[in-house]
């Protein structure tokens, strides 16, 4: 959903309004409220962030964030022509050495940077190529990795380097960010959403 304005907000407008739940995005210039999770938008964004701290927040190697975002200044890499854009991925796993610290030692509120791997969870109803933009949009700022897990169709396309795109079905490996040790397939991500 697009929330209409008058006139288009800066980065630093939008970064000043109310949270909303569920998040908004500015994405090129335009505020844009994300879709709320439903079940198994939610359960797959759990587990995933469970399996992945699990064993990068333990080894100091990464951590996965649910709902974190990421604003991309004016004049960065990732700026555009709005003056930057200010994202929410489902899902954003940031390389231990690039979490932005407080001088206190302590995590950073606000992430000024592109997460090292994106993951996005389609939702009924909502437009895969808005969310494909997101993570090209990710993937041009230097993100390495980026999925776009799709339930209906039980399958997750990955953005590599260089905007290249491939499609995972069934048993295949999903490929995962450099040192995490770790091996996921497409049916493990899917068998998540069976209780039973």
């Amino acid at each position: 959903m697009t929330i209409a304005s008058k006139s288009k907000l800066t980065l630093e407008e939008f970064l000043k309004l109310p949270d909303t739940k569920p998040a908004s995005e500015y994405i090129n210039g335009e505020i844009i409220q994300k879709q709320m999770p439903q079940g198994e938008h939610s359960l797959i964004q759990t587990s995933f962030c469970e399996l992945i701290n699990g064993v990068g927040k333990k080894q100091k190697i990464a951590i996965a964030f649910p709902e974190l975002r990421c604003t991309y200044p004016a004049g960065s890499r990732s700026s555009s022509v709005y003056g930057g854009q200010s994202i929410v991925p489902d899902v954003t796993v940031f390389r231990w050495e690039r979490i932005p610290l407080k001088p206190s030692g302590r995590i950073a509120n606000r992430f000024e940077i592109h997460p090292d791997w994106a993951i996005e969870i389609l939702s009924p109803d909502q437009r895969q190529t808005k969310v494909l933009g997101n993570l090209l949009y990710c993937s041009r700022c230097g993100t390495e990795l980026a999925w776009l897990i799709d339930p209906e169709e039980e399958s997750v396309l990955a953005v590599f380097p260089n905007q290249r795109v491939e499609v995972y079905e069934g048993s295949a490996q999903l490929p995962i960010l450099n040192n995490i040790e770790l091996e996921l397939t497409v049916e493990q991500i899917f068998s998540w959403l069976t209780l039973s």
